[in-house]
């Protein structure tokens, strides 16, 4: 049976737990430092709280060691593996091989980042071999091709489903170093894939102004879950550890439930991969949550239209069309949806998204302070829903740990045997000098429902009752302190989680030559590969600053998009350009594999 993890992303510890109260299998969250979102640091023993929460549940915290390591930082990097380790992390997020060496003999599972940019069997297979034991796939990439992959390793199979997308391959992006001297790899990626850019054809005319060219949609992949299953996904990763902890919980729990219908769908193949039930919470709605537009990119393996090139952020749900601008406020024609004091809305002036509150909604009526870019006609989205929003606060879902009991009466003795979904058992037996009860049957309920209640994070479900005889007297204090006592009993034991899979190092050869595309930075890296047979390594971008590299490599084409594809029956002459800012980007279009790349100009 294969364990199916639902794998969310977190800011903060708290965000986690939320994460982890909405039903995540397990949180990825970085430390105080090396992490692939340098903004999203968190302590040492910020996480340590956290796995302490989450191994309740056997829910696992995986903490993101992600960036590529400098010489004069390996020292710093090793102390903290062994410090992350101490506080119980159950597995590192790794790109940097020198992250490998420090781990050994630690415990934690190693994880192959997306940032390894693992896109083919050859490339899984070479990096399984360094003792990883999960690959996290890159995002563009068709079910075919992640079922190649699956079959040609044993590592387990981590793949994206939902949030942003990058639009180069992930690991090899320095379009961010290039432009600011923030490097991706290095947490500090300036997202210049957002940026504003105008196009120009070969001979300097302008084709398109002032566009997001390279911004795509997000990923939603919700209805696919089966599919990837299928493929031998099994860790469905949740992007966004910049997010909210409303988007976060919005998020995990649509995807929480379709995890469980696919479950539920096929019960002797699939099981997740870690305990509890969640109940409560609110209806989750993705539409009302941050998107850019949604798309699955290449998972079918055909092209689509994947640019968010108008809109690189957040627009929202489609209210309605403005038909009248008053001197407090604004009137619609109509509108579906029932909108709310407090609302924010936005629209497109240009290629500007101007947003604005409403301070009351009456009907079709909004009353707010006017921007003076709107106009009679303008379409009008909705980027915040308050009451929704107010939802999601006051409504935190539960999760509890089932518990199946058995009562067994004996005289005056009551003997209760406790086990938890996990396997966990616990016994309590305790004597009363009360005496037989005068009335058997409503005792015997009193044991129900006085056992079958919550205690801590455990639901207790109705006891099975066996009765030797006489059923003795018990008062409902008497029969908490049972269930009380069988709770503290379990947690004095540790949840029997179900096992990650830990890597093995096999001597598989390297490449011979190395490129800077590999982000070998550190004398640890070049050991590693010297000893796999490379005899050439270039430094890392971050280090060399190769003149006239390729900064980008994508299956997404803005010739394409744009319509401009041989294909499409155009025949635009190459290359075209990006210009921002005074700095010109070439982009070549290699249509044997159906890429683009963005160079140096």
């Amino acid at each position: 049976m294969l364990h199916l993890e639902l794998l969310a992303p977190a800011r903060t510890a708290d965000i986690g737990k939320a994460a982890i109260d909405c039903g995540a299998d397990a949180v990825y969250i970085a430390g105080p430092a090396f992490g692939a979102r340098a903004a999203a640091g968190n302590t040492v023993e910020d996480i340590r709280d956290l796995c302490s929460y989450a191994h309740r549940f056997g829910a696992r915290i995986f903490v993101t060691v992600n960036t590529i390591l400098y010489e004069d930082e390996l020292e710093e990097a090793s102390k903290l593996v062994m410090d992350l380790a101490a506080a119980g992390v159950d597995a590192l997020i790794v790109q940097d091989p020198a992250v490998i060496e420090m781990a050994r003999g630690t415990g934690m599972a190693l994880h192959a980042s997306t940032q390894c940019a693992i896109r083919t069997p050859e490339k899984a297979k070479f990096v399984e071999s360094l003792g990883y034991g999960r690959i996290v796939l890159e995002r563009q990439l068709s079910l075919d091709q992640v079922r190649a992959i699956r079959d040609a390793v044993q590592a387990e199979i981590e793949f994206f489903v939902h949030g942003a997308l990058c639009v180069c391959y992930s690991g090899q992006c320095y379009l961010s170093e290039y432009l600011t001297g923030r490097s991706a790899n290095r947490g500090e990626c300036a997202q210049a894939c957002r940026s504003r850019y105008d196009l120009l054809d070969a001979n300097g005319k302008v084709i398109v102004k002032d566009k997001a060219l390279l911004s795509l949609k997000d990923y939603n992949l919700l209805h696919r879950l089966e599919d990837l299953a299928d493929a031998g996904v099994c860790s469905f990763k949740i992007e966004g550890r910049l997010k909210s902890e409303s988007y976060v919980r919005n998020v995990v729990t649509a995807y929480n439930q379709a995890l469980n219908d696919l479950i539920a769908k096929y019960p002797q193949k699939y099981s997740r991969a870690s305990f509890g039930h969640v109940s409560g919470g609110v209806a989750p709605d993705l539409e009302k949550t941050f998107n850019r537009g949604y798309t699955e990119l290449f998972i079918d393996g055909a092209r689509g239209k994947w640019s968010s090139m108008d809109v690189p952020t957040h627009l929202g749900e489609y209210v309605g069309e403005v038909a009248r601008i008053t001197r407090d406020g604004i009137v619609l024609k109509s509108s579906a949806f029932d909108l709310s004091n407090g609302d924010g809305f936005a629209f497109l002036s240009g290629n500007d998204i101007v947003g604005f509150r409403a301070d009351v909604a009456e009907g079709l009526t909004l009353r707010c302070r006017v921007p003076e870019e709107l106009r009679v006609g303008t379409k009008l989205y909705r980027n915040i829903s308050a009451k929704f929003q107010k939802r999601l606060e006051a409504s935190a879902p539960v999760r509890e740990l089932a518990v199946f009991t058995t009562v067994r009466l004996s005289g005056n003795t009551i003997g209760v045997t406790a086990r938890a979904e996990d396997g966990r058992e616990a016994t309590v037996s305790l004597t009363t000098d009360n005496g037989p009860a005068r009335d058997r049957e409503r005792m015997l309920s009193m044991i129900t429902g006085q056992i079958a209640k919550r205690s801590g994070h455990y639901t207790f479900l109705e006891p099975d009752i066996f009765v030797d005889g006489e059923v003795p007297f018990m008062t409902s204090a008497f029969l908490n302190g049972i269930r009380r006592d069988i709770a503290a009993a379990l947690d004095g034991m540790p949840v029997k989680a179900n096992p990650l899979m830990m890597g093995t190092v096999t001597r598989a050869s390297a490449p011979k030559e190395l490129s800077y595309k590999a982000n070998v930075a550190n004398s640890i890296d070049r050991a590693i590969y010297s000893q796999r047979g490379t005899e050439k390594m270039e430094d890392a971008y971050e280090i060399s600053h190769r003149p006239g590299a390729e900064l980008m490599r994508s299956k997404y084409c803005v010739r394409y998009e744009l319509g401009l594809c041989p294909k499409q029956g155009k025949n635009k002459p190459e290359p075209l350009y990006l210009l921002n800012a005074g700095k010109r980007l070439r982009l070549d279009f290699h249509c044997a594999e159906c890429e683009m790349t963005v160079t140096q100009s």
